[in-house]
Protein backbone atom coordinates (compact mmCIF):
# COMPACT_ATOMS: atom_id res chain seq x y z
CA UNK A 1 0.00 0.00 0.00
CA UNK A 2 1.79 3.72 -1.22
CA UNK A 3 0.84 6.11 0.89
CA UNK A 4 -0.01 9.61 -0.64
CA UNK A 5 2.41 12.79 -0.76
CA UNK A 6 0.16 14.28 1.59
CA UNK A 7 0.42 11.57 4.48
CA UNK A 8 3.83 11.01 4.02
CA UNK A 9 4.76 14.35 5.09
CA UNK A 10 2.91 14.33 8.10
CA UNK A 11 4.30 14.18 11.54
CA UNK A 12 2.50 13.57 14.89
CA UNK A 13 2.16 15.70 17.80
CA UNK A 14 4.21 13.27 19.70
CA UNK A 15 6.98 12.94 16.91
CA UNK A 16 7.65 17.01 16.55
CA UNK A 17 7.54 16.82 20.78
CA UNK A 18 10.20 14.12 20.57
CA UNK A 19 12.49 16.07 17.53
CA UNK A 20 11.96 19.09 20.03
CA UNK A 21 13.43 17.83 23.19
CA UNK A 22 16.03 16.13 21.69
CA UNK A 23 16.87 19.02 19.65
CA UNK A 24 16.72 20.79 22.92
CA UNK A 25 18.79 18.37 25.20
CA UNK A 26 21.28 16.18 22.61
CA UNK A 27 22.66 14.71 25.68
CA UNK A 28 19.29 13.14 26.30
CA UNK A 29 19.94 9.88 24.17
CA UNK A 30 23.04 9.49 25.87
CA UNK A 31 21.56 9.43 29.86
CA UNK A 32 19.10 6.80 28.23
CA UNK A 33 21.83 4.49 27.71
CA UNK A 34 23.63 4.90 30.53
CA UNK A 35 20.53 4.43 32.37
CA UNK A 36 19.70 1.45 30.09
CA UNK A 37 23.47 -0.24 31.19
CA UNK A 38 22.60 0.74 34.73
CA UNK A 39 19.38 -1.17 35.40
CA UNK A 40 19.73 -4.05 31.85
CA UNK A 41 23.14 -4.54 30.50
CA UNK A 42 24.37 -6.25 33.18
CA UNK A 43 28.09 -8.94 32.68
CA UNK A 44 26.64 -12.44 32.90
CA UNK A 45 27.09 -14.44 36.04
CA UNK A 46 29.67 -17.47 36.23
CA UNK A 47 28.46 -20.59 36.59
CA UNK A 48 29.86 -20.74 40.23
CA UNK A 49 28.45 -18.05 41.46
CA UNK A 50 24.82 -19.10 40.25
CA UNK A 51 25.00 -22.31 41.73
CA UNK A 52 26.39 -20.65 45.05
CA UNK A 53 23.30 -18.22 44.70
CA UNK A 54 20.67 -21.46 44.03
CA UNK A 55 21.98 -23.18 47.15
CA UNK A 56 21.64 -20.56 49.37
CA UNK A 57 18.04 -19.27 48.86
CA UNK A 58 15.50 -20.01 51.10
CA UNK A 59 12.22 -21.99 50.52
CA UNK A 60 9.47 -19.92 50.48
CA UNK A 61 6.19 -21.36 52.19
CA UNK A 62 3.13 -22.19 49.65
CA UNK A 63 1.08 -19.48 51.69
CA UNK A 64 2.94 -16.19 52.52
CA UNK A 65 0.34 -14.66 55.04
CA UNK A 66 -0.34 -18.26 57.23
CA UNK A 67 1.49 -18.59 60.29
CA UNK A 68 2.66 -22.25 61.13
CA UNK A 69 1.04 -23.44 64.03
Amino acid sequence: MKLTKQFQLYESDHTLFIKELKASNPRIEEGQRAGRELLWDKAPTPLDEQERRLASRVKQQAYVYQNKV
